[in-house]
């Protein structure tokens, strides 16, 4: 059907670079070198993760202590933010300016 349609029609139809019957694309070699470098890229990439750095036992828990100390000092951090401690008598200490007992 596709190529009775290509040999008796004109052209594709409609706008050629999409569609059902669109025009197909040339392959360029600027195409294919970059398939080649992503293809070596993915397999280098499978190469490294087939190997793993660390057994299953040396894997478990190996960042706990470096965590707790991250963990610290985001705490520290939060609590010199903190302001201060404020009593009762400092926000309340601007009344008793003009208060005497004679008056």
């Amino acid at each position: 059907m596709f190529l009775t349609l290509t040999l008796l029609r004109k052209g594709i139809p409609g706008k050629q670079w999409i569609g059902k019957y669109r025009r197909p694309r040339q392959i360029t070699w600027q195409m294919k070198r970059n398939t080649l470098k992503q293809l070596e890229r993915e397999a280098e990439n499978e190469y490294w993760i087939s190997r793993p750095y660390m057994t299953q036992e040396q894997e478990h828990g190996h960042a706990a202590e470096r965590r707790a100390q991250n963990w610290l000092k985001i705490k520290e951090a939060n609590f010199a933010n903190f302001p201060e401690h404020k009593r009762i008598t400092d926000h309340l200490s601007h009344l008793r300016i003009t208060k005497n007992w004679s008056s």
